[in-house]
């Protein structure tokens, strides 16, 4: 962004201003409801921008595939920011975006939901879920029974190629440098502890807390700075993993779970002692 140039006008304009024949600036920008602001002159026209632009689609897609892919666009544009928190996603739009029916899509919106991505609200259908607030509290206590349990059925089913699985993220997790590839390798790291454990419906509800603070750990994990301690407990659950020793594993589950939760309502303490509005 520039000063406008012209000597009538002391706004912002980006590089697409122009002047019209009567010298009068026309200009663009956002305001903080991020609609797009089209001025010119005294005159203001709001253009609400469609949420759905970030999302490419470079071919048709095959009726088989639809749900699949429509899933998988929408969760990547959820988990890097494209699509904010408490953004409304229109059943209609996502239809024509992709070139499908509305059942695919109905389909995606509902998997994408049941991972705690989408939730419903009444009068506008399903919107981007809000990443952890002040109720991190009792999340990481819900997260702690299920994952405890999780943990305490899979570590005696583990084979060998689950602990390489596991070693294998924590070394990645070592050097790696981009912090929204480093909450996935958090989330993966905990799901091949977990994954054999018998109970799907366990495992599915352990998912959603998992990909919860991927979300959350991707916009605030480098102010956080968790990554050393939080490696010393992954080597430490791995350790443990390997030896069967599955109480002792569960425990220091657990240990690693409440320093968790201690270190994001810390953060959120602060963020919020901060915030301009308290």
């Amino acid at each position: 962004m520039a000063p406008c140039d012209h000597w009538e006008c002391s706004r912002v304009k980006l590089a697409v201003t122009r002047f019209d024949k009567d010298s009068v600036c026309t200009y663009f920008e956002l305001d903080p409801n991020k609609q797009l602001v089209i001025s010119r002159g005294c005159a203001n026209v709001a253009v609400k921008l469609n949420p759905l632009s970030s999302i490419e689609v470079h071919a048709p897609v095959a009726a088989h595939q639809a749900r699949s892919v429509i899933e998988e666009s929408l969760r990547n544009a959820i988990l890097d920011g494209r699509l904010p928190c408490g953004t409304a996603i229109r059943q209609e739009a996502l239809a024509t975006l992709f070139g499908v029916s509305r059942m695919p899509v109905r389909e995606a919106l509902r998997q994408l939901e049941a991972q705690g991505l989408l939730r419903v609200e009444q009068y506008k259908g399903a919107v981007v879920a809000p990443l952890i607030e002040d109720s991190s509290l009792e999340s990481y206590q819900l997260r702690l029974l299920l994952e405890s349990e999780a943990l305490r059925l899979s570590v005696p089913l583990l084979d060998e190629q689950d602990f390489a699985d596991a070693a294998a993220y924590i070394q990645a997790l070592e050097v790696e440098t981009d912090l929204s590839k480093v909450s996935t390798l958090n989330r993966l790291f905990h799901q091949a502890l977990y994954n054999k454990a018998p109970n799907k419906k366990l495992l599915a509800l352990v998912n959603v807390g998992l990909v919860e603070e991927e979300r959350f750990l991707r916009f605030n994990l480098q102010q956080m700075n968790l990554g050393p301690l939080a490696q010393d407990d992954h080597r430490t659950l791995l350790q443990l993993a390997r030896g069967r020793e599955v109480q002792a594993c569960v425990k220091e589950l657990e240990l690693h779970l409440h320093r968790a939760v201690k270190a994001i309502t810390q953060y959120l303490g602060n963020q919020k002692q901060n915030s301009p509005d308290v």
